[in-house]
């Protein structure tokens, strides 16, 4: 681990960026460029401390998941990743299949949606990036152990992660997981991680084997999903996709016509839900 280029790389990559470009506020005036330490650490989901420390160049070495994390708080191009985990004295990640490196396209588009929904998802459910409103509308994944960001896992293996829907509509939504994850295993045979997924799920879940023997193939496309809000009650959304140009990421959009109560709700969610979020 090289703490001083570490340390380096860190505050230059944070220099770079502004509040506008990682969808923060611009708050009071600032006497420097860049992002605040605190703004970088709450992107990453790390302390303040902590965070300050690596950039002292005293800090110890950061884990895998936390590379990761500052890999897409700050921004970061695929190479330049890379280079962050070579400081770090780890090897990069080796992309055989679907990679979990937000792309800073999709991140600047995430970014500039201040009042709609919207999360970055692995093609095979891992949920990589939310903005704070589809936090605040399905749950915060960072809280979450990492292999408990998949949504296919956790429809499968956590029977109160499908609370959010509608009991009539979880079995469509279940079948649906099983017949594009098929998809993806088709389109990727030998990626180890649709693979172990796959495996795991067989041997966990009697629905998933059974779906899964059904032989359905479907990918997801956009889809319009019922969801029950502990607070603002059951809305009817249009979940719009946008795939990055490798097809493993999805940009999910969840909107609400205008003038509909779904639509009222949603901006009710904006109100609560952040303000709930803030305290927590």
């Amino acid at each position: 681990m090289d703490r001083p280029e570490l340390a380096d790389f860190l505050r230059r990559s944070r220099d770079r960026l502004g509040p506008a470009d990682v969808g923060l506020g611009g708050g009071s005036r600032r006497r420097t460029p860049g992002l605040r330490r605190e703004e970088v650490a709450q992107l990453a989901g790390m302390s303040v401390d902590y965070y300050t420390r690596l950039e002292q160049a005293r800090g110890p070495r950061p884990s895998r998941q936390m590379l990761g994390a500052l890999a897409r708080a700050l921004r970061l191009t695929a190479d330049e990743r890379d280079h962050l985990f070579h400081l770090s004295g780890e090897e990069p990640p080796r992309d055989t299949g679907g990679s979990d490196h937000v792309r800073p396209g999709l991140l600047l588009i995430l970014d500039r949606l201040h009042d709609t929904p919207a999360q970055v998802v692995s093609d095979i459910g891992d949920v990589l990036v939310q903005n704070a409103m589809a936090s605040a509308l399905l749950g915060d994944v960072s809280a979450r152990p990492p292999e408990m960001r998949n949504t296919v896992r956790r429809a499968f293996t956590e029977p109160a992660a499908m609370d959010i829907f509608p009991p009539e509509d979880r079995p469509t939504l279940a079948r649906n997981h099983v017949a594009h994850l098929r998809a993806v295993l088709a389109a990727r045979p030998d990626d180890p991680r649709a693979v172990a997924l796959v495996t795991e799920l067989r041997a966990a879940s009697e629905d998933f084997a059974r779906l899964w023997a059904e032989h359905e193939v479907a990918v997801r496309r956009s889809d319009t999903k019922r969801i029950r809000h502990p607070v603002v009650g059951e809305m009817e959304l249009d979940c719009e996709v946008l795939l990055s140009p490798g097809r493993d990421q999805r940009l999910i959009v969840y909107t609400a016509r205008p003038g509909t109560e779904a639509y009222e709700r949603l901006q009710l969610l904006r109100v609560v839900g952040l303000q709930d979020l803030a305290v927590g």
